[in-house]
C-alpha cells in the first residue's frame, strides 16, 4: 500500500511540474532574439527564407559560440550588421531590411510552451515584403544554434519520470 500511494505521490507531482514546465517560458531575461520574415508564404519565399536563415545563423553562430555575457554579444551584432548584410546579399537578390533593437514578436507557442508576445531585444531580418511566415529563435544564449547542432541521440530525462518508472518496474 505504502509503494502505491508513493507511485501515486510522484505521479502527481509529475503532472503539476509538468503543467508549470508546459507554461513557462524557457527564454532567458537577457537573450537576444532572431527572426527571419519571409517575403510571402509562396513557396520559392519559404525556401529564400531558410537559405537566408541557414546563412545567417552559422554566420552568428561562429561571432557568438563563446561569448557569455549579452553586453559582448550585443557589442558583436552591432559591429557585425554590415557584414551580416553582405552575407544576406550572397543569397538573397531582393530587397530585406535588418533592425537591431527591441521589436515586436506576437504570441508563439512551440513544443507546448507559450511564449508570450510583446517588444523583445531582437535582430529582426524581413525580406522583400516581410509578410510571410517566420522562423525565429534565441540568438543569445545560442539556443536555437544548440538546436541544430543536436544530435539525433540527445536524451531528454526526468529525473522525476526516472523514479516513478524504476518504481513501476
Amino acid at each position: 500500500m505504502k509503494k502505491a500511494i508513493f507511485i501515486f505521490g510522484i505521479m502527481l507531482f509529475y503532472l503539476i511540474l509538468g503543467n508549470v514546465s508546459e507554461n513557462s517560458n524557457l527564454i532567458p531575461k537577457e537573450a537576444i532574439r532572431i527572426r527571419v520574415l519571409a517575403n510571402s508564404n509562396s513557396r520559392a519565399d519559404q525556401e529564400e527564407k531558410m537559405k537566408v536563415k541557414g546563412k545567417v545563423e552559422n554566420y552568428l553562430y561562429n561571432k557568438l559560440a563563446y561569448v557569455n555575457d549579452i553586453n559582448s554579444a550585443n557589442t558583436i551584432i552591432e559591429n557585425n550588421l554590415l557584414e551580416l548584410e553582405n552575407v544576406i546579399e550572397n543569397v538573397y537578390d531582393g530587397n530585406f531590411t535588418i533592425n537591431y533593437g527591441m521589436n515586436y514578436f506576437p504570441e508563439k507557442e512551440y513544443k507546448g510552451i507559450i511564449y508570450d508576445e510583446g517588444y523583445y531585444n531582437s535582430l529582426v531580418i524581413s525580406l522583400g515584403k516581410g509578410l510571410g511566415e517566420n522562423w525565429w529563435c534565441v540568438l543569445f544564449p545560442p539556443l536555437c544554434m544548440l538546436e541544430g547542432n543536436e544530435m539525433d541521440d540527445v536524451e531528454y530525462r526526468s529525473l522525476v519520470g526516472d523514479l516513478v518508472n524504476q518504481y513501476l518496474k
